[in-house]
């Protein structure tokens, strides 16, 4: 039926509304609150389409209501690939080969003017799904029992949007973990970190390392901060002690963080992994790796960073400098996006993969976001278009 396609795309753009891709383009060009406000605005109105499908055969209010909405749904869809091919020009934007063939393989547009027109669109069609949640209300009850079940089946359902896969980092995740359990005799806590450029998998691989069962059994303490662009001593404190005790701190005054982080981890073998560091200001990881050294000896700290100086910084043991995906494995990885079970759809459909593939150059995040798209295109007229 119509409404429970209409409750999968909804969970579809949802999924992609939180997906990390699209959330850093939204940082980055300053509409994440619009993009928060549109997410809740899908929730909200997801709420309700069970009870439409019951009533929409024999109302026909109901069933105007439904087109109206497929219709926004459509474009929000859109708008979301759109933002999603358009957020690997900066996750690749480095100046290297790699990221100048990526980068000329999508069309750029002045980033200011795109992300104020993105915004204006994003706002819109918020302000359309709004005043059809408020239509809604003349003739749909948002019910007890319909919240329940639309949580679980939201919770629950195997909708078509194809999962996150990893391929092609067992080495890497191998070689970090030996690292990481590599005795120091000059420092009780030493620092690792794993660069390269954006879209590679840098925060991937430290997620793989720290879920590991090899380095659970090594460490009594883990522990993890995204810290991103801003470098604030006080609030990575935070995040660590929320890590830690999977509760915010009751205080939030600077001396008392120093001291429930000191009575946390003194004496303790501790894993830390900072990801998404930007920092270049010496005094400020000076003050946050002051706070860190009570650790037990074989204390260990990853940090993921796309830039080495920021590497640098940290005196490292040693720096491991993520690469692109080989030819095989980065079309294992888009086989397994892009085609249904994993199964490709003709020889034809496969020629232009390979194309595509190609020219994404082993960047992992171009190959999934791809992927991801061209998963719900059947034609090769589609396929095409993104050669």
């Amino acid at each position: 039926m119509a409404e429970a396609f209409l409750f999968d795309l909804a969970i579809e753009i949802m999924t992609k509304l939180g997906s990390h891709t699209i959330q850093e383009i939204g940082l980055y060009w300053g509409f994440k609150d619009e993009l928060h406000k549109l997410n809740r605005m899908v929730s909200t109105i997801k709420v309700v389409l069970l009870h439409a499908e019951e009533l929409s055969s024999e109302n026909r209010q109901v069933k105007e209501w439904l087109s109206m909405l497929k219709d926004a749904f459509y474009d929000a869809d859109d708008l979301l690939d759109e933002l999603s091919l358009k957020a690997l020009q900066k996750q690749v934007m480095t100046g290297t080969r790699m990221a100048k063939e990526v980068r000329l393989f999508f069309s750029s547009s002045n980033p200011f003017a795109y992300g104020l027109k993105m915004a204006h669109k994003i706002k819109a069609i918020r302000e359309r799904l709004d005043e059809i949640a408020e239509n809604r209300k003349f003739f749909l009850e948002e019910r007890h029992e319909e919240r329940r079940i639309a949580a679980n089946k939201g919770r629950d359902q195997t909708h078509s949007f194809p999962p996150e896969v990893v391929v092609g980092r067992e080495h890497d995740k191998e070689a970090i973990i030996e690292l990481l359990l590599k005795s120091n005799d000059e420092e009780n806590v030493s620092i690792i970190p794993i660069i390269g450029i954006g879209g590679l998998g840098k925060t991937t691989l430290a997620q793989l390392v720290y879920n590991d069962e090899k380095v659970k059994g090594q460490f009594e303490l883990k522990a993890w901060a995204c810290v991103s662009d801003n470098f604030d001593v006080k609030l990575i404190v935070e995040k660590i002690l929320e890590s830690v005790s999977c509760q915010k701190p009751n205080s939030s005054e600077m001396d008392a963080l120093k001291s429930l982080l000191h009575e946390k981890i003194i004496g303790k073998k501790y894993l830390i992994v900072l990801d998404d560091i930007w920092n270049e200001d010496s005094e400020k990881w000076n003050r946050l790796k002051d706070l860190l050294v009570g650790g037990a000896r074989g204390s260990k700290i990853i940090i993921t960073t796309r830039l080495r100086k920021v590497a640098e910084l940290a005196r490292p043991i040693a720096m491991y400098e993520l690469q692109g995906l080989p030819k095989s494995e980065s079309w294992s990885l888009f086989e397994k996006i892009a085609f249904k079970r994993g199964q490709v759809a003709s020889q034809s459909h496969e020629d232009i993969g390979r194309e595509i593939v190609a020219k994404c150059l082993g960047v992992p995040l171009a190959i999934r976001t791809i992927g991801s798209l061209l998963y719900f295109k059947d034609s090769e007229s589609e396929w095409l278009s993104f050669k």
